[in-house]
């Protein structure tokens, strides 16, 4: 680099100084006189130098790396990270909903209840005695042959005018013979006084009590 500067300043002090000769050598020519010619010639004469400037050496490359270092990668750069921007909620539309409309099912009565049922002011009772419903001759033949007895709980029931309309066996006496003839001879045999209600007039009553399946002596 020095030696370039060198070169480029010794040229444009010799361009300096034969531009000063020249003016010189003009200026003494018009002074002294001397024809156009001369100084058309000079002028012809006159050439310019062109200083070619040296273009400067070429930098010099850095010395490749010694074979034993390793060369080293290339730093990895990361990518920038993603931002992902949420996306706004979608608008909530209020929908107004009309009020549901209320059409009453009319509900059926209950039916009545039933009259509550008479209370006898006077219970329906035996006419004569009950022991002579059944008697000794009344025992079945069979029962008796295999000597078979027992107790016969029943209940009969009564209608308006004393007479009895239906018998039930509440408890049994262990013989299907014995209990069937209980309910055989009641009905017929049984009489009784009807029972009143409140309002003086007859009604239906019942009676229970038990039968004595005892073998004859």
């Amino acid at each position: 680099m020095a030696y370039a500067d060198h070169s480029e300043g010794s040229s444009r002090t010799v361009s300096i100084v034969i531009v000063a000769l020249i003016h010189a050598v003009l200026g003494y020519a018009f002074v002294s006189g001397l024809g156009m010619q001369y100084v058309k010639k000079a002028a012809e004469q006159l050439n310019v130098i062109d200083v070619k400037e040296e273009p400067p050496p070429p930098d010099e490359e850095p010395p490749p790396p010694p074979p034993d270092q390793p060369i080293e990668p290339p730093p990895v750069v990361a990518p920038p990270p993603i931002v992902q921007t949420p996306a706004p909620a979608p608008p909530i539309q209020t929908v107004r909903t009309p009020p549901p409309v209320f059409n009453p099912v009319p509900v059926a009565a209950p039916p009545p209840p039933p009259p509550a049922p008479k209370v006898a002011a006077t219970k329906a009772s035996p006419r004569g005695s009950p022991g002579s419903w059944v008697t000794d001759a009344d025992y079945p033949s069979r029962a008796q042959r295999e000597e078979r007895s027992g107790t016969t709980g029943f209940r009969l029931e009564i209608g308006p005018d004393g007479r009895v309309t239906n018998c039930t066996v509440t408890s049994s006496s262990g013989h299907a013979d014995l209990d069937a003839e209980t309910c055989r001879l009641l009905p017929r045999r049984a009489r009784f006084k009807a029972a009143v209600g409140s309002d003086g007039q007859p009604m239906a009553d019942s009676f229970s009590s038990r039968i004595v399946w005892k073998l004859p002596q």
